[in-house]
């Protein structure tokens, strides 16, 4: 489904990393895995076409995401390290909204699943601007429980102020995802997901 070739990323002076290169198929789960610094975000960016690598292709399905454009952008759901979420709008809202930009469809009672799913029963109605950090992270994660028809999952840190129920929950969520056969790539500094790990690339190993 997705195939990386000979990506290298120059930010500044410093190469955060050359020469990655993975092919990924349905069904699989890719860990992108390196200290802080060392161009996880940059990688999940590129992969994502929001970020021109320095030198390598991304493909889709045999066809450079370049020229794919906004029917890329259909194909994946990115959720990046920033929750994204707006202050003035309720839970609901901010769900809502996100999915109608992502062309995802979604019902007033899905949002409303989405959010009890990810334990947010009871804030749907609230501003983001009143609730938690764990709880705009749940928000944002929301997401992935509407997200069951995009083949492309590609999240950063997710288990990142989450507690230890919505760290389950949203494990689950991408176990059940590769089990519908869409392919998952994630950055983590944590232990989850380890058993289903189809492989994982160390960019520690590719900077130069």
């Amino acid at each position: 489904m997705l195939e990386v070739t000979d990506l290298e990323c120059v930010r500044g002076n410093r190469t955060l990393f050359a020469s990655v290169g993975f092919a990924l198929r349905g069904g699989e789960l890719l860990r992108a895995a390196g200290a802080n610094g060392s161009g996880k975000t940059s990688l999940l960016r590129i992969v994502c076409g929001l970020l021109v690598p320095t030198r390598g292709e991304v493909r889709w399905r045999g066809s450079d995401i370049r020229s794919l454009r906004e029917d890329y952008g259909r194909q994946l759901l990115y959720v990046g390290h920033a929750n994204a979420v707006k202050d003035d709008l309720t839970a609901s809202e901010n769900l809502a909204v996100t999915c109608t930009l992502a062309g995802i469809p979604a019902s007033g009672g899905q949002v409303r699943a989405a959010l009890h799913r990810l334990g947010l029963a009871g804030c749907e109605k609230l501003p983001v601007r009143v609730l938690s950090q764990g709880q705009r992270r749940r928000l944002a994660l929301a997401r992935l429980a509407l997200g069951g028809s995009v083949p492309l999952w590609v999240l950063d840190e997710p288990f990142t102020a989450l507690d230890a129920a919505a760290v389950d929950c949203v494990q689950t969520l991408i176990l059940e995802q590769l089990g519908r056969g869409a392919a998952v790539i994630f950055t983590t500094h944590q232990d989850q997901l380890a058993a289903a790990v189809t492989f994982c690339i160390d960019l520690d190993s590719r900077a130069r």
